[in-house]
């Protein structure tokens, strides 16, 4: 049977419609493999999970290579990760002092004024309070800080702790716990999205509320006698640092079988004039 040119044309068209198809299927599933390994591989690279009751370095005053029995690390998001259980620390309830002015510049309406509408500022750190008052603030809050959680996840963070949760109780009048608790929730979905273990940082006024943090970070627990319900929450995965020599002191006695770590208020990187880092 004769083959007219218009048939040829058709069968040549399926046929060169059925190679594409093939090759764009093999691709997409090259693709996906690829993906699947990527992260297999990411995962495998990973360093172990978080270790309960093991030694910490709080490094928020720099950046520095951590002693070779420290397991934990806790850096600002701004810097790179340390390569052991890695600690991503965002300030989720106030702005850092050195970030003011993006703030004030970008988003005015997110930082909480005062009836004068000036704005206001948490006097001990020089930090703006971010304004977490209304469900439609914290949606915003949340998308801003979600950029940086992925940030760190990125740079091969394990988990991250979101500062100043109990910036509330210092401003009662304008800020509620509900206002705390809503965005922790939020903060807290954000970080379990991109992979990250949760610590609660402080707030022991919060731990009735379940609100499933993986662990927790106290600063002066024993120097304010608040270490008992941090431990009865959350056992052995409590990261405990004192400032104060006489409550450090008192902590190791009280609590023998935990790692404590007494460092300097001032968190100075190592070098640094002031840099404190001891252990019991």
């Amino acid at each position: 049977m004769r083959t007219t040119t218009a048939s040829f044309r058709r069968g040549a068209l399926s046929e060169r419609w059925g190679a594409q198809t093939t090759f764009t299927f093999a691709a997409v599933l090259l693709a996906f493999f690829s993906l699947v390994s990527q992260r297999v591989d990411a995962a495998a690279t990973k360093p172990n999970p978080f270790v309960a009751n093991a030694k910490v370095d709080y490094q928020l005053g720099g950046a520095y290579v951590p002693a070779a029995d420290v397991t934990i690390v806790t850096r600002d998001r701004t810097e790179p990760s340390a390569g052991r259980f890695d600690i991503c620390y965002i300030n989720g309830f106030q702005a850092q002092p050195n970030e003011r002015q993006w703030w004030e510049r970008n988003h005015p309406n997110l930082l909480l004024r005062d009836r004068d509408n000036h704005t206001v500022v948490d006097p001990n750190w020089d930090e703006a309070i971010l304004d977490i008052s209304t469900p439609a603030k914290r949606r915003q809050l949340t998308t801003i800080i979600d950029r940086w959680v992925k940030g760190c996840a990125e740079s091969g963070y394990e988990a991250v702790e979101f500062d100043n949760l109990d910036s509330y109780t210092r401003f009662p009048k304008q800020l509620s716990e509900a206002n705390a608790v809503d965005m922790a929730k939020r903060l807290i979905a954000t970080a379990k999205r991109a992979g990250l273990q949760v610590g609660q940082k402080n707030a022991v006024e919060l731990l009735d509320h379940n609100l499933r943090f993986d662990f927790a970070v106290t600063e002066s627990c024993a120097f304010y006698n608040e270490c008992k319900p941090y431990l009865t929450a959350f056992g052995n995965r409590v990261i405990m640092i004192e400032y104060d020599e006489p409550a450090f002191a008192r902590s190791c006695l009280d609590h023998r079988n935990h790692v404590i770590l007494l460092a300097d208020q001032n968190l100075a990187r190592q070098g640094a004039q002031g840099h404190l880092r001891t252990y019991c």
